[in-house]
């Protein structure tokens, strides 16, 4: 394939965690061309110097809404925090409309004119939209746990989430200094969290969720009580996940509830445990992801590959490849 036929893309908000990801993940696409990369921080700098996986000679570059748009590339994949992207979005929108957005923060995901993707869920829903909303990392966790029970359910699922502290992006707080979590467990949003929200929207039903970060960097399991309409039993809760995911390249179903340890580096979403009470009637579902890669940069890619109808996975990497 020659330059002349590789797309374009950009990435705004690169010098991020998930951002990080993005350029390591882009760096061995067949068909995909770093345009750019904007950061404020890091502009000036060569790329390479900070993500060893590209071997280019781009470097940072500090893009204000208007330079991004004006740069006319295939897709942007915006990576800011809440709140930030719709200047970026309204200069796409009025000088390059063509341009593919990918949005990974929340702004956009409670929008019904932008295509929600999480495709292992809402592939059907695709109209050849180019306004993407990436879930966010605890709302794909939650709604991938629920989503092949939810016309059994008898109550709301209540969740019990834990993300290590790369969840908490780049800016100092309480929640990414590892001092203040050494040796501690940190509970936040108790209610109304937007992932809660996200879920909610989403999946049709209401859910309940309760976050925690934790020491470790990188890695979030979700534990979900699923009250359930009438008994079943244990293969029959099994089927069901297995029914929904067996053909899903990114989402492994266990029979054992999986580790956040066994995850981290890792591009797919586990599945597993599947305790069920004495009388049939209450599940518990664990589920776990890397928040970086199915939480955010590959869910990015799969949602990029697909709107350039290239195959979903395409360049990336799966099973034991995954490991860094």
């Amino acid at each position: 394939m020659s330059e002349r036929d590789l797309k374009t893309i950009g990435i705004v908000g690169a010098r991020g965690h998930t951002g990080a990801e993005l350029i390591r993940l882009i760096a061995g696409h067949p068909h995909l061309a770093l345009a750019f990369v904007s950061s404020r921080e890091l502009a000036g700098q060569r790329v390479r110097e900070h993500n060893g996986a590209y071997a280019g000679e781009l470097r940072f570059e500090s893009l204000d809404p208007a330079a991004v748009a004006a740069r006319h590339v295939d897709a942007v994949i915006l990576a800011l925090p809440n709140g930030k992207s719709e200047p970026y979005v309204e200069a796409i929108d009025a000088a390059s409309p063509d341009t593919l957005v990918i949005d990974l923060s929340a702004d956009h995901r409670f929008d019904p004119r932008w295509y929600y993707g999480l495709p292992e869920l809402t592939r059907e829903r695709w109209r050849g939209e180019k306004r993407i909303s990436n879930p966010g990392c605890y709302a794909t966790a939650i709604q991938l746990s629920i989503a092949p029970l939810k016309d059994v359910l008898a109550a709301p699922p209540v969740c019990f989430g834990v993300s290590g502290y790369s969840g908490a992006g780049t800016t100092p707080s309480d929640r990414n200094d590892p001092e203040k979590l050494r040796d501690n467990l940190m509970p936040y949003s108790l209610t109304g969290h937007v992932h809660e929200k996200e879920a909610s929207r989403h999946l049709g039903v209401p859910v309940e969720f309760m976050p925690h970060v934790a020491p470790h960097f990188r890695g979030l399991t979700v534990t979900t009580n699923l009250y359930l309409a009438r008994a079943l039993k244990r293969e029959d809760v099994l089927a069901r996940y297995h029914q929904a995911y067996d053909a899903e390249p990114l989402v492994k179903v266990l029979d054992e509830a999986p580790w956040v340890s066994r995850i981290a580096h890792r591009h797919h979403a586990e599945i597993g445990g599947f305790a069920l009470s004495a009388d049939g009637k209450r599940v518990v579902v664990v589920a776990t992801l890397d928040n970086l890669l199915k939480g955010a940069a590959t869910q990015a890619l799969q949602n990029l590959n697909r709107a350039f109808g290239w195959p979903e996975v395409t360049a990336i990497p799966l099973d034991e490849e995954t490991a860094p």
